[in-house]
């Protein structure tokens, strides 16, 4: 399943300016909803988030008490500008191409979480987990 085929189910902006674009509601895909679930049954991930690509990037949906709250907001934000700037540099180095180059997923590891990264044209993809509980 692409991510463009993911309807929004619930958003929370990053900032509190767009706080008032919060909360449509749509079903979900049983694929999605399946394949969000496998998931999220590993033992090693401790969450996932899908966000907008917006201007500013928004919580669609995420799952797991890391990305609750602020704490969420902050890791959302975080992504959002990995990501950003990972693509301004591709574009960059590819100077004047006429082929740019895109990101398709983005693996980081750091001492304690690896967080991977699957940007699409409109969503965000992030699931974080343990790698020590693999």
């Amino acid at each position: 399943m692409s991510l463009k085929s993911i309807p929004t189910t619930s958003t929370f902006p990053l900032s509190t300016e767009g706080a008032a674009a919060a909360s449509t509601s749509h079903a979900t895909p049983p694929e999605l909803e399946q394949t969000l679930t496998l998931l999220t049954s590993h033992r090693s991930v401790l969450g996932y988030m899908l966000l907008s690509r917006g201007q500013p990037a928004t919580i669609i949906r995420h799952s797991g008490v890391i990305f609750e709250g602020e704490q969420g907001r902050k890791y959302a934000h975080a992504i959002a500008r990995i990501v950003e700037s990972v693509q301004t540099g591709l574009e960059e180095v590819a100077g004047e191409t006429t082929e740019n180059d895109e990101i398709r997923f983005m693996r980081i590891r750091t001492k304690r979480h690896e967080i991977m990264i699957s940007p699409d044209e409109r969503y965000l993809l992030a699931v974080l987990h343990d790698p020590a509980a693999s």
